[in-house]
């Protein structure tokens, strides 16, 4: 088995989608909980006119956590006709609608409501829109923030998902380029939630994953449209790095700094700690020299087992490399271009 395979094989391990199985009671959960908020909010005079999916369900870059939670990013969008000033009135009914449901630790954050359910090991985030003409308003604030803190902010969601899932700027094998591409997201999630601890893990946001691995995609296909999913991810991380997204304090301190592509075009990680900036930008590089160090190698076992540590148990090591034939892995014949994706 090639180390493509194993990639492959790994891939399809980690991955989850709405539609599998495993997401069933979630997916129940999202309907019921979705035609409550609706029903509820048509009572209080700002009925929904539409609601969409966000997150990682949106673009098929979703992954399974370690510890079985399933997330659920449902937007919920009212008109701008008829809906209050303060956007604070909206988030609190569908607060309440969390919490007579038997959501535990339902709270009104600034960019959503979320709450989690214990039962179903389920998190759920609703962010609540308002748009008029095709343009999207976020409510944002906290339950006690103050006038100044809470706002009607342009936003554009859809043009987002759209970004991430756009393969437009790729020359030649599009959709393998953008299939490699969300491949490489679900690696770097998935090496996030096993090398960094969970408290800091939190903190190297999915969609800053994304938004970097995107800017910075290194396609690796060959002549015959094979994809190299180790020296894409290598070249991809090597990007990332030189990106510009880190910037040094001084003392080997790094802060991260990584812009959404769309309104309302902020820094993902405002706010965030040196020592967040720094962790990310250390361990991203020792995943760049571990990567390299499996491309040298040449025995499959040994391969996996370098890789095994970046990304746990989930990719699996051979037991034996006496039938399995020896081969470089070539690093060159990579094509595309390292932007877009």
């Amino acid at each position: 088995m090639s180390i493509q395979a194993k990639f492959i094989k790994f891939h399809d391990k980690i991955k989850i989608s709405r539609e599998d199985s495993e997401y069933k009671d979630a997916r129940e959960k999202d309907d019921s909980i979705l035609k409550a908020i609706k029903s509820t909010l048509k009572d209080e005079g700002y009925p929904v006119i539409e609601d969409f999916l966000q997150g990682s369900m949106s673009t098929a870059t979703g992954v399974k956590n370690p510890d079985e939670d399933f997330d659920i990013d449902r937007a919920i969008v009212i008109a701008f006709d008829g809906s209050p000033d303060d956007p604070i009135i909206v988030k609190e009914i569908v607060l309440k609608v969390l919490e007579d449901r038997g959501f535990k630790n339902a709270k009104i954050k600034k960019p959503c409501v979320t709450a989690d359910y214990a039962a179903k090991n389920l998190h759920i985030d609703i962010p609540v829109y308002r748009e008029q003409n095709g343009d999207y308003e976020l409510a944002v604030g906290k339950k006690n923030s103050s006038e100044g803190n809470k706002e009607w902010s342009g936003s554009d969601p859809k043009g987002l998902k759209d970004w991430v899932n756009d393969s437009s700027t790729h020359l030649g094998s599009a959709s393998k380029k953008l299939g490699q591409y969300k491949r490489i997201v679900r690696y770097l999630k998935r090496w996030r939630d096993h090398k960094f601890s969970t408290d800091v893990a939190k903190k190297v946001f999915s969609i800053g994953l994304t938004v970097m691995a995107k800017e910075q995609f290194s396609p690796s296909l060959d002549d015959s449209d094979k994809a190299n999913d180790l020296v894409a991810l290598r070249n991809t991380v090597n990007a990332m790095l030189s990106g510009g997204y880190f910037s040094d304090q001084g003392d080997d301190l790094y802060k991260v700094t990584v812009y959404l592509p769309k309104s309302p075009w902020k820094d993902i990680f405002v706010g965030s700690s040196l020592n967040t900036g720094t962790q990310f930008y250390n361990k991203l590089k020792s995943l760049r020299d571990k990567l390299d160090k499996a491309i040298d190698e040449t025995d499959l076992v040994k391969r996996c087992k370098i890789l095994n540590q970046v990304f746990g148990n989930d990719f699996e090591v051979p037991s034996s490399s006496s039938n399995i034939k020896k081969a470089a892995y070539a690093t060159a014949g990579a094509s595309g271009t390292s932007q877009g994706a």
